[in-house]
């Protein structure tokens, strides 16, 4: 939709440096400068993220008109972050924030006039602000569900949560109370959030200046969430635009060969016959209970393609049996989207669930932090689609094997009525999403808006939040 009116228009894009954050913001790009031929991005990364991006193959396969420049590493690493996540929440709060404000004063030097807009993670929450001191617009950008936003929206009503309070206690009958303006959440599925004192701090932050931001964009879409996308705009002063799914592609890594084993094995399966494993790039499971979930899947005797990632395959694949494959990649979107497969046991991840709604594949989660929880919820009690495992753990915090077998067989049953009216659902999601993005669909009218509303002048800073 390129006029005179957008030509040589310039964004800044600052991603959130989690892979689940940077993911679905350069999704977003695409989807800005597929809309707006003569809109060019500018995509914020640290170096070693820059890195990454460029050894994943990721890198060179942006638009040219998506371009990556660097900060310096002044945050913990990538690799192992999981070990102190608390410290790499309060080091990209404290110290990410200075770097970045020089490079947006260097880039208005270089184009001689400032951006139109800054696309700011939500979880930055320093981002409102030193877009305001500039004059700039900043669109929050929220890569985690509708749903979860709204319940952060409320942390006023959570509860505190005594650190060394016992499962029983947390899980107390106020605990059960749905989350304001939610039917799915309760409040005990966000009582963990509570012993992490500092970060909760930060997220309010956040929160509190999101209602800043001239308005907030969403990687969710419409259909699947109405109800919060719907209390979200009222509760709002500043326009949402929910333009979803954005979800990238993964580009193919050089490991062509590997791939067609993958896809040799999968072509030998029968028809939604196959149950896809992954857990994601950070979160990390126990021993214990990744042994459980091989011995239950082996013993389910379901068919399943397993992607351990760093995990150990060769061990994997002494335990799966002969009806498993365990490889250390794939490409998940293609996966998920193979005739063979019929189920997806995830962690819930959002750009997962994403994935799995249009690939029209029902899940099982096995949730494990954050937003994970939430989202295994919507899937299981809100739209029917899947089974939510983290209810079925033990004492010690364990899903057993005999639950993870009883799992498999249940969503994977294609004569069952429960696994058959799980599959219509998802089936409904998959065409919901596809429809969303299509000319007149709900996503691709919420794009155009924003870009317009951009052009028109109707993001503006307003003087009083300089």
């Amino acid at each position: 939709m390129a006029t005179s009116a957008t030509a040589a228009r310039h964004m800044v894009a600052l991603p959130y440096p989690g892979r689940g954050h940077i993911n679905p913001m350069l999704a977003v790009c695409r989807l800005l400068v597929g809309a707006d031929g003569a809109l060019t991005v500018t995509v914020v990364v640290t170096e070693e993220w820059h890195g990454l991006l460029a050894s994943a193959g990721v890198s060179t396969t942006l638009p040219e008109c998506v371009r990556l420049v660097t900060v310096p590493n002044v945050i913990p690493s990538e690799h192992g972050r999981g070990a102190d996540h608390a410290g790499f929440i309060e080091a990209v709060s404290c110290n990410l924030a200075e770097p970045v404000e020089q490079l947006l004063d260097r880039l208005v030097l270089e184009l001689g006039r400032r951006p139109e807009a800054i696309v700011a993670d939500t979880c930055l929450q320093w981002a409102v602000a030193a877009g305001a001191r500039r004059g700039i617009p900043v669109c929050s950008l929220w890569t985690q569900p509708a749903t979860f936003f709204l319940a952060l929206c409320h942390l006023d009503v959570w509860p505190p949560v005594d650190e060394g309070a016992s499962e029983e206690e947390l899980s107390c009958k106020s605990m059960e109370q749905y989350v304001p303006g939610l039917s799915s959440v309760r409040l005990s599925d966000l009582k963990i959030f509570r012993a992490w004192e500092r970060p909760m701090k930060i997220v309010a932050e956040a929160f509190a200046n999101v209602r800043k931001a001239q308005c907030v964009l969403f990687t969710s879409f419409h259909e699947l969430e109405p109800s919060s996308m719907n209390t979200i705009a009222e509760s709002l002063r500043s326009p949402i635009y929910p333009i979803g799914p954005s979800i990238l592609r993964a580009p193919d890594k050089g490991e062509s060969a590997r791939d067609e084993e993958h896809r040799r094995w999968l072509d030998a399966q029968p028809e939604n016959s196959v149950l896809y494993v992954s857990f994601g790039s950070f979160v990390a499971m126990p021993p214990k209970q990744v042994e459980e979930i091989a011995v239950g899947l082996r013993d389910s005797a379901v068919r399943f393609f397993w992607v351990a990632r760093d995990r150990a395959t060769a061990g994997l694949r002494e335990k799966c049996g002969d009806k498993g494959m365990a490889v250390p990649w794939c490409d998940q979107q293609e996966v998920l989207s193979h005739p063979s497969v019929g189920g997806f046991l995830s962690h819930c991840g959002w750009n997962s669930v994403l994935e799995a709604v249009c690939a029209g594949v029902p899940v099982i989660g096995f949730p494990v932090v954050w937003d994970q929880l939430v989202n295994a919820r919507m899937v299981a009690d809100e739209w029917k689609t899947g089974i939510n495992l983290r209810q079925q753990r033990g004492e010690d915090g364990i899903v057993s094997r005999a639950a993870v077998s009883d799992a498999a067989r249940k969503l994977m049953d294609l004569d069952s009525d429960a696994g058959r009216e799980m599959r219509r659902r998802a089936a409904q999601l998959r065409d919901a999403s596809r429809g969303a993005v299509l000319e007149g669909g709900s996503s691709q009218r919420s794009l155009s808006g924003f870009l317009e509303d951009l052009v028109d002048g109707k993001l503006e800073v307003a003087e009083s939040s300089a």
